[in-house]
């Protein structure tokens, strides 16, 4: 295997290395009036793709200078604060001077008006749909509320969606690999102006890593000018309690390098209510009934720390070093559960309350080190190194005490638990990209290797410190996947196609010290993918796709811990959990670029979903993660975008669903149960401009749910109406923000389970109900357009846990 892996490394390396004749483009830069413009940007870019090829910038007489260009056709163009020449065409077969490019310097403030009344634009393309927002209404939003009104995604508890599974967020192809809620603190604090287009990918190709659902792709706009531009980003949010966030950005490119430093300190407080009620069951009749008010106070802070650099050796090679951090070294919460317990005669019978303090310090670090060729003609050789190390420690002290409904005292229940966990991951993959003859072609390799270490220690305290074997463990698990795919597209005149394979083959083993148990797994699957677009006119078009794709479990659900809310309720992992495997098909029909219809289907197979069973003989509620026999989604998506006026774009979506999952019932003999939920999502969204300037902007927004299915549980519906305003200042240079969310206070569902001998129900409230104020300030030359270079970790995302 080792020695195939290098063949084929080392013949794409020497493929790269031919290249054709060089030569060199010059020319001046002027003002209508023949005058030279000094230091505009040029930009080069090959005329059948687009795609940008090499920048400069001009000097004081306003003369610029390409050199090492390939023979070919390109198109040069040139900009000046904002404002951009004509493009101009050039067949490069030998050195060669342009005619001067003229940038109409008066159009200047005509062109900024103009830019601020357009709207977002939705292109379908063959596999995926392309919401361009680059200087709309939207841009002046966080990334956070632009992703959110992406057509075809929800939010349900701060995790975005795409029909009804979590998505992966990357930023210009590079993974964000965090938790949910810090995947929206992030977003939150990055701008939207640096935004050109959000790319919903709901099947991802071959090149993609066969494990995970859909992709939300944010594309950055291009640096192309030299010099330096920085930012100060802070929020304050205000709930029950109150939290918020300070980042900073730095960018700056010189001819060769260029580099992007940032960093955000979060300290917050957030409080979270649950409600909850459990009906134990002997011979089909209740028989105790507990009735318990759960109250949650976590502090916590976190630093994250992202580093870009990128040198440019020469036009066709370039280096790229990234490095994501993310230190939480205070996290701690106070937990308080009273719980009130009554016979089936609805008699008090006792009472008993829980105090649980956690604390938890967590570390993720990730590194990778890209180099990539641009080859003879349009080709590309990419060669990738990453690597992550995580590290969390937890502690947690829980103490019951028992009552009988008059107060009297019966006795205490004290325990506590020691937990760390190390996880080591590094890939190293190629990918090799060329157009044959209109033939575009994807193909590569990629090995992952995987390293978990964890650990617990149960401690009985009713009696001393002693150390409870039976509840702790040591658990290694170890996993290695080689995959290899390629993939071919083409385009017609109306029509276009692209193919892809992917095979991975993986080895995992598990190995539980306490259930002296080593788990095994050694397979090959192949993953095909197909996508057809047909477009009949302007106003109609059609598209299919389909993808197989496998979901593996995340590490810390393989870990046979439990994590305990008290000695009756806990959490516990499975180590043997299984890959899911799943069939995806969506068609969609595409009405004059405004209207979108999507039809999807999607077999989830033996899907790894976290359910919650209650043990009626021990009085015990568990939430255990297993594979279902087997889980069904499809639905009819709508969405629609338009500006109504020039101050009012309307955006609209609604999604039709089915939801179907059938599992064991653990506690229940062992039977198979069907869950099934039929719901409708429906997201209104009204965007204002409130001023003639277009500094001043509004947002009033809707979203209904009749309720979701979770496992072994049904939500029931929920609302939220939102509303925000937003107000550029100083000529654009700072922006101020206001935003109030969840005016009803119905953005949180009551989720029930009744089935068989089940009958359990929560009703969990975060601090949905809060208003956030937001202040960016610009400085260095603010205008500068963004631009970063990545590429993709299909294994960190396995970190974060399952829902």
């Amino acid at each position: 295997m080792k020695i195939g892996l290098t063949l084929i490394a080392n013949l794409l390396f020497f493929c790269g290395i031919l290249h054709g004749q060089e030569y060199e483009l010059s020319g001046t830069v002027k003002n209508e009036k023949s005058q030279p413009i000094p230091f505009a940007s040029v930009i080069l870019a090959q005329k059948e793709t687009g795609f940008f090829v090499k920048g400069v910038s001009a000097n004081e007489a306003g003369f610029f200078i390409f050199s090492d260009i390939l023979k070919g056709s390109y198109l040069v163009s040139a900009s000046y604060i904002g404002v951009h020449s004509k493009k101009q065409e050039v067949l490069l077969s030998k050195d060669s001077i342009l005619q001067p490019l003229i940038i109409v310097e008066e159009i200047q403030e005509l062109n900024e008006v103009v830019i601020i009344a357009n709207k977002p634009v939705v292109k379908r393309e063959v596999d995926r749909l392309v919401f361009n927002v680059e200087n709309t209404v939207l841009s002046q939003n966080t990334s956070w509320e632009i992703l959110k009104q992406t057509p075809g995604v929800i939010v349900m508890q701060d995790e975005l969606q795409v029909r009804n599974q979590a998505v992966t967020v990357y930023i210009n192809d590079r993974k964000v690999h965090l938790a949910p809620e810090e995947v929206r603190a992030l977003l939150e604090n990055y701008q939207g102006v640096n935004i050109k287009k959000i790319e919903v990918i709901a099947n991802p190709s071959a090149r993609y890593d066969a494990d995970g659902g859909a992709v939300l792709n944010i594309i950055t706009t291009k640096n192309i000018s030299l010099g330096y531009k920085g930012d100060i980003v802070t929020g304050y949010t205000q709930g029950i309690l109150s939290k918020y966030s300070l980042g900073t950005n730095h960018f700056y490119k010189a001819k060769k390098w260029r580099i992007h430093t940032s960093y955000i300190y979060s300290p917050k407080k957030e409080f979270q209510n649950v409600n909850s009620t459990i009906n134990f069951i002997a011979e089909d009749e209740e028989f105790s009934n507990w009735e318990t008010t759960f109250e949650r106070t976590k502090r916590m802070e976190s630093h994250a720390i992202g580093l870009v650099f990128v040198y440019d050796l020469d036009t066709r090679n370039s280096f790229t070093i990234t490095s994501n951090t993310l230190v939480a070294p205070y996290s701690d919460s106070d937990n308080f559960q009273a719980t009130a317990i009554s016979n089936s005669n609805k008699n008090d019978a006792a009472i008993f309350a829980t105090r649980n303090f956690e604390a938890e310090v967590k570390s993720n670090i990730a590194n990778d080190i890209t180099y990539k060729r641009l080859l003879k003609g349009k080709g590309a050789l990419t060669f990738n190194t990453h690597y992550t190390y995580f590290d969390t420690a937890r502690n947690q002290d829980a103490i019951s005490s028992y009552f009988l409904s008059d107060g009297t005292f019966l006795n205490d229940f004290v325990f506590a638990t020691d937990a760390t966990q190390e996880i080591d991951i590094v890939t190293s993959q190629i990918d090799y990209t060329d157009i044959w003859d209109a033939l575009s072609v994807e193909t590569g390799l990629k090995g992952s290797f995987i390293r978990s270490r964890s650990k617990q220690d149960y401690f009985d305290l009713n009696s001393g410190r002693r150390l409870d074997e039976n509840l702790s463990d040591d658990y290694k698990y170890n996993e290695n996947v080689y995959a290899g795919y390629t993939s071919f597209s083409k385009d017609w005149e109306k029509w276009s196609i692209k193919s892809g394979v992917r095979a991975e083959y993986t080895q995992s083993e598990g190995v539980s010290l306490a259930l002296d148990t080593i788990n095994n797994l050694d397979y090959l699957e192949v993953f095909p993918s197909f996508y057809l677009l047909h477009n009949r006119n302007e106003n109609h078009s059609f598209s299919f796709d389909y993808a197989r794709k496998v979901t593996r479990p995340r590490y810390q659900d393989l870990n046979p811990f439990r994590t305990f809310v008290n000695e009756n309720n806990f959490y516990q992992g499975n180590p043997n959990l299984k890959p899911s495997f799943s069939h995806n098909f969506n068609l969609n029909y595409t009405l004059k670029h405004e209207f979108f219809f999507d039809f999807y289907y999607r077999d989830n197979g033996a899907y790894i979903s976290t359910l919650s069973f209650q043990d009626n003989e021990n009085l015990i509620l568990k939430d255990i993660t297993q594979n279902v026999l087997g889980s069904i989604s499809y639905g009819l998506d709508f969405t629609y975008g338009k500006a109504l006026f020039k101050s009012w774009y309307l955006y609209n979506y609604i999604s039709v669903f089915h939801e179907d999952e059938t599992f064991i019932a653990r506690e229940s003999n062992n039977k198979t149960v069907t869950n099934r939920f039929d719901g409708v999502y429906i997201d209104v969204t009204n965007y204002l401009t409130l001023s003639k300037d277009g500094s001043f902007k509004g947002e009033l927004g809707f979203t209904y749910a009749s309720g979701f299915l979770e496992g072994s549980y049904i939500q029931e519906q929920t609302t939220n109406i939102t509303l925000g305003f937003r107000k550029a200042l100083w000529n654009k240079r700072a922006l101020l923000s206001l935003a109030f969310n969840d005016f009803l206070g119905r953005a949180n569902g009551r989720v029930t389970s009744n089935y068989l001998n089940q009958d359990n129900t929560y009703l969990t409230v975060p601090e949905t109900q809060n208003f956030r104020v937001g202040f960016t300030y610009n400085f260095g030359n603010f205008r500068l357009e963004g631009k970063n270079r990545t590429i993709e970790n299909k294994e960190r995302d396995r970190l974060g846990k399952r829902k």
